[in-house]
């Protein structure tokens, strides 16, 4: 039978289970040195001086590292080239690295980093978007603080809410949403180790290899041909593993050709949850317009985030954002502004759902805001606005195929019973009440015309001389299962058993730049190479297969393990295997390779109007609470979460995919943030401090799987892998306002909200 579509056992499962894999911190290598960071004591100063004088005394200690002593370029590339390996001439937040101590242990490394001294002349802080924003503030970035900005203009809202007379209701809110922590259980490391020639070759936990290909031979100071990137097994990303490597295995670097000895970096939970990026805090501003039937007419929307001290991957975050902004809802008019804006805190980067789930929250509420004041059912207010076939986005783009956004309204609402459990809040009695909520969404798969440059993807098929496949791609596994998913394309495509086919880690000595593991894309681009890898390597199987049977090989069908002649399974069939060994015997060439580039999308910079993205996934998701009055505690006792992915390569990981995100997006909404105190210290860089929901906290999860093939994915499927997070908090917090008549606006809804206790 086929492999794809099927629900096949893990590739990593068993290795995992057991305790076989290893990470990171699994590994050593002989003559290694330990690093450990000096990190900045304040928010915001002018940098004087660092003294190593007692800490290079230490015993084990060979030296402390400042950036003038970095072989190459002390900045750490990424979009724009604002944040150093290492802090020259000023720190922009708490928590900064400014020397980096190298030691012959972990231990005494760390002891020293104890007593280097930091000169800093502290100056006051920016700590929120608005006081980033006043004239007087300081120059974190540029001359206003906005590292990035972005415009999406479809029609004329400003127009039509002064003249369009079909306007008949206007709602204007402001929604605001916190910093949100990965979590990962595997936190940061890496281990680079020097090698002949001048050449550098880097170990480490990450999501793009080929980033941190980049960030090595900037720190070191030589060519990318002399640098290699090995991803070990990765203990989990969710975009936190994106951008941040980057600087971890640039600093690991700076040492190893310094001391010309491997050096390792491994954070502990604390530091790692201190200095590594976050969800990027939000600020969202709507205004909508309806006529009396709930028809969305006109929308305004001024998004906010929170850059912190550098920009990192800012830009590409808030476009993402902007283009999302206003949901899967067709409005003539929709004007929105996004603004990337630096504060002294830790910086943001990718975080799963990258920048929407924040304008997600915002647009989520406001449907239900709207349908709340004008007695209209929320899910029957989302039908009739939600996107269908020939519906056109916020950017002007018409959706053409695979949308299955009203089936998730359909088929979530009949799964969860909604007619029957929703009632209106003022219904509702009693000290414990029940309430139901819901909340959809729409995700571009892909980079988009944001980042198109980027947006391709490579892959080799080798054939081993004993029948098995081994498979390379640019894309990584951290855990979201690609090396299975992408096993069943390459087994099918080949007309191989999925036993017989290994997708190994990534190697940038191995692949060319395939873009990063982010976007959604992996399924969807390394399963598009892989394809075509496989459509190179097929015919020469079919012409070994032929000659086995004694047939031309447009004669032979080869599928799942074994070829036969067209027309005849009764007759002789030939084993994979037997093939493959037959193709050596003729000295066939053995490996194929695959490139994919990413269908066409565009982009106005100026409107923002185009093809943003390729395609898009959709989910419905619907929380159930249920609500103490006394207290304000509440449980989210279910969530019924349907998606629209194109094909369920793996419907069991799919479903697991739902399960976990759901859960991250569920924290979101109830119990997760980061606090500062007032000079910009963090607060709660530890998971007792930094409250995680667990087993006990977690609702039943209901997943629905929704196939709506898209024409260019293969075997039509999309990528789905960060909408299961996206639309959770909007849903529970719809569900908080249906059981209690209380409406939280900024995440996460806390008892003392619900209770009012907050103000």
């Amino acid at each position: 039978m086929p492999s794809v579509g099927v629900p096949v056992p893990r590739k990593d499962a068993y290795d995992k289970l057991l305790g076989v894999s290893k990470y990171i911190d699994d590994y050593n290598f002989d003559n290694q040195v330990y690093v450990y960071t000096v990190r900045s004591n304040c928010a915001y100063g002018k940098l004087l001086g660092v003294d190593k004088t007692e800490a290079e005394k230490m015993p084990g200690v060979l030296g402390v590292v400042t950036y003038d002593q970095i072989p190459g370029k002390n900045t750490i590339p990424l979009v724009k080239l604002d944040e150093p390996y290492l802090a020259e001439g000023y720190v922009h937040f708490h928590g900064e690295p400014v020397a980096l101590v190298v030691a012959e242990t972990y231990e005494q490394a760390e002891e020293a980093a104890k007593l280097v001294k930091l000169n800093i002349e502290p100056l006051k802080p920016s700590l929120t978007i608005e006081d980033s924003l006043k004239p007087d503030a300081p120059k974190i970035f540029g001359e206003d603080n906005i590292c990035s900005y972005f415009n999406v203009e479809h029609g004329n809202a400003e127009e039509a809410f002064k003249n369009d007379t079909r306007i008949t209701h206007v709602f204007e809110k402001e929604y605001r949403t916190p910093y949100q922590e990965h979590a990962y259980l595997e936190t940061n490391g890496c281990i680079a180790v020097p090698g002949i020639e001048d050449s550098i070759t880097v170990y480490g936990s990450m999501q793009c290899p080929h980033y941190v290909q980049d960030a090595v031979a900037m720190a070191a100071g030589v060519d990318k041909n002399k640098v290699r990137i090995i991803q070990t097994t990765t203990g989990g990303g969710f975009g936190g593993k994106e951008d941040f490597p980057s600087v971890v295995c640039g600093q690991a670097t700076i040492v190893a050709k310094i001391f010309k000895r491997p050096a390792k970096l491994v954070y502990k939970r604390d530091e790692d949850i201190m200095a590594s990026s976050k969800r990027h805090p939000g600020k969202v501003l709507m205004k909508v317009g309806t006529d009396d039937n709930g028809k969305l007419i006109s929308a305004t929307i001024k998004y906010y985030m929170d850059a912190g001290g550098y920009t990192t991957l800012t830009p590409l975050v808030l476009l993402r954002g902007a283009v999302h902004a206003f949901g899967p809802y067709k409005c003539e008019n929709v004007h929105i502004q996004a603004y990337g804006v630096c504060t002294n805190k830790v910086p943001c980067g990718a975080y799963r759902g990258f920048g929407s789930p924040q304008t997600v929250f915002a647009t989520e509420t406001m449907m239900d805001e709207i349908s709340e004041a004008l007695n209209i059912n929320p899910l029957e207010f989302r039908k009739r606005n939600g996107f269908r076939i020939g519906d056109t986005t916020a950017t002007g783009q018409v959706i053409e195929e695979s949308c299955g956004l009203q089936e998730t309204l359909d088929k979530a609402s009949k799964k969860c019973n909604w007619e029957y459990k929703w009632q209106k809040p003022s219904e509702k009695k009693g000290n414990i009440r029940k309430g139901i909520g819901m909340a959809s969404v729409f995700y571009g798969v892909g980079l988009g015309a944001g980042g198109k440059a980027i947006d391709r993807s490579a892959s080799s098929i080798m054939l081993l001389q004993d029948g098995s496949v081994r498979v390379a791609v640019g894309n990584v596994e951290m855990g979201q299962g690609a090396r299975t998913v992408l096993a069943q394309i390459a087994a099918d495509a080949l007309g191989a058993p999925y036993d017989l086919v290994n997708v190994i880690e990534t190697d940038t000595a191995i692949i060319p730049d395939s873009g990063p593991t982010v976007a959604s894309r992996t399924t969807f681009m390394s399963g598009n190479s892989i394809m075509l890898a496989a459509k190179e390597m097929k015919p020469r199987l079919l012409e070994a297969a032929g000659l086995l049977l004694g047939v031309s090989a447009d004669k032979v069908e080869l599928i799942d393990g074994q070829a036969w002649i067209k027309g005849k399974t009764d007759t002789q069939k030939v084993p994979f295997t037997e093939i493959v060994k037959k193709l050596y015997a003729e000295r066939m060439q053995p490996i194929s390779y695959g490139w994919f580039k990413a269908p066409y999308t565009d982009r106005n910079p100026e409107t923002g109007q185009g093809q943003a993205y390729y395609v898009y996934s959709y989910c419905t998701n619907i929380a159930e609470v249920e609500v103490d009055m006394e207290t304000g505690t509440y449980n989210v006792t279910k969530i019924t979460s349907a998606h629209d992915m194109g094909r369920a390569i793996n419907p069991q990981q799919v479903e697991g995919q739902i399960e976990g995100g759901t859960m991250q997006g569920f924290g979101y909404g109830t119990t997760e943030e980061i606090t500062h105190s007032p000079d910009g210290r963090m607060l709660n860089n530890s998971f007792s401090t930094y409250i995680l929901p667990t087993t006990i906290d977690a609702p039943e999860v209901d997943p629905i799987i929704i196939e709506h093939r898209y024409s260019e994915g293969p075997y039509g499927a999309k990528g789905f892998g960060e909408v299961p997070l996206m639309c959770v908090a909007p849903a529970v917090a719809n569900a908080i306002y249906n059981a209690t008549g209380v409406r939280i606006r900024d995440l996460p809804c806390k008892p003392e909200k619900i209770l009012g206790l907050d103000k």
